[in-house]
């Protein structure tokens, strides 16, 4: 078996301010000088694996996914915050509520919704004031915020407690991170009242959800959004789900439906506004199309290198940067051993910009997607996970990415000054500021 190099707990506490802040150099400057896996000491006898090793990756996340399964940094500390929904859950209880919740994200059921997208994103854009500079980031988040709003509760005029429960989400992704950064002060995050002051924020968005549910029961009215597939599931024995785990499956929605899709528009953007004749490529494809059209999925199939674009971005960026799984069973993959109860964090930032896999990988280059060339990713490229507990919402992000990019390429002319837009790594990977300058096209 193959002896890995550990890092020290007392090398990670000697790095703490700058792991806390964004981990993703230590992860770097670890890979480039141990390979592709490599070990760190968490605790006094806990320690976790870090790989970018795509034959890994593939093996725990598809091969053999049956003897892995998500680790407690999920099923215990981030569903302390947002409930046992499908994210956050493993066996049984994951199988029954993916069954129930993937009919939502049918093709047929995301039709019914692309007309709604549109209109949300639309809405959105006209506070674009043209011939201004503004940060993207905060727009694009309430663009997906108010699609994914629309999509559920068929309803604008809850803004405020959206945003609160926004609020509410935001502040314990901060704290959780706090606590998976620095271990080590688990003990006074827990005695100082921290902890019970976001658990009772979390408490404060799941009242929240309630009486929005309340509401829509009181009414008597089918919307025919999310919310009332998910009222109207049932289990084999025809029973609704209990309302806590409702709530843990809109919370889910909710808060992974909005974050993950706004910051990978606002790369999207970015990148875009960095490159103008890769821009010039999208307007050429998009102003030929007409998203007013009856059939607008089959409009959106047509936008291929719009398409091409956010699948690069989604390679350099991607939101879920970082994929744990603990081994539920002992394993060895390529000579490496992983016993039982090992956590294993995989790396898709790394191996989406791994020299093994991509030529150039810092560049920008949406041809890499181009499915003339008939080339095959799947072995390295993660944008939403792989195996059977890929995102239950990969297609309702890319209709909404496709849409918004669209719209905003054919009204606006978009350039920045950044030369590199810095990151944020918290539970998905955001962007601290995307500064862009908007010009409005002469042609609309």
């Amino acid at each position: 078996m193959k002896e890995l190099h550990t890092i020290s707990q007392f090398q990670v506490f000697k790095n703490r301010k700058t792991i806390l802040k964004n981990p993703l150099p230590f992860h770097r400057a670890n890979f480039e000088k141990y390979g592709d896996i490599f070990r760190v000491k968490i605790g006094f006898r806990k320690a976790v694996i870090f790989t970018r090793d795509a034959t890994i990756i593939k093996h725990i996340l598809q091969k053999q996914h049956r003897k892995y399964q998500k680790s407690e940094l999920q099923t215990v500390d981030l569903a302390k915050y947002i409930g046992h929904g499908i994210l956050t859950s493993n066996g049984e209880h994951w199988r029954v509520h993916r069954r129930m919740v993937q009919p939502a994200f049918h093709k047929k059921k995301l039709q019914g919704l692309l007309g709604i997208m549109k209109q949300a994103i639309d809405a959105e854009l006209k506070r674009i004031e043209p011939g201004t500079s503004q940060d993207v980031f905060p727009l694009m988040g309430d663009l997906a915020f108010q699609v994914v709003a629309q999509a559920l509760f068929s309803r604008s005029d809850i803004q405020k407690d959206m945003q609160r429960l926004q609020d509410f989400t935001e502040r314990n992704q901060k704290m959780l991170i706090k606590e998976m950064r620095q271990p080590y002060l688990k003990w006074w995050f827990s005695i100082s009242g921290e902890i019970k002051k976001h658990l009772n924020l979390a408490e404060q968005g799941r009242n929240i959800l309630n009486n929005i549910i309340e509401e829509r029961l009181d009414s008597g009215e089918d919307k025919d959004d999310l919310l009332d597939m998910l009222l109207n599931a049932t289990y084999e024995d025809g029973t609704h789900m209990p309302r806590r785990q409702l709530i843990d499956e809109v919370l889910i929605l909710f808060t992974a439906g909005h974050e993950t899709t706004a910051n990978a528009l606002s790369f999207t953007l970015f990148l875009l506004a960095k490159h103008p004749t890769i821009q010039n490529k999208v307007l050429k494809e998009v102003e030929n199309i007409d998203l007013e059209a009856d059939d607008l999925m089959q409009c959106l199939s047509q936008l291929t290198y719009t398409k091409q674009c956010i699948e690069e971005a989604l390679r350099l960026y991607p939101p879920a940067y970082v994929i744990d799984r603990t081994a539920i069973a002992d394993d060895v993959v390529q000579g490496q051993s992983f016993p039982k109860d090992t956590l294993v964090l995989m790396s898709i930032y790394e191996l989406h910009r791994s020299s093994a896999f991509w030529e150039a990988p810092e560049k920008f280059n949406p041809d890499r997607f181009d499915t003339a060339l008939k080339r095959d990713y799947s072995n390295y490229y993660y944008p939403f996970g792989a195996g059977p507990r890929m995102c239950v919402g990969n297609n309702f992000a890319m209709y909404e990415m496709i849409i918004a990019i669209a719209q905003i390429i054919k009204k606006f002319q978009i350039s920045t000054d950044l030369n590199t837009v810095e990151v944020n790594p918290l539970i998905s990977l955001k962007p601290l500021a995307v500064p862009l300058f908007f010009e409005e096209r002469s042609i609309v």
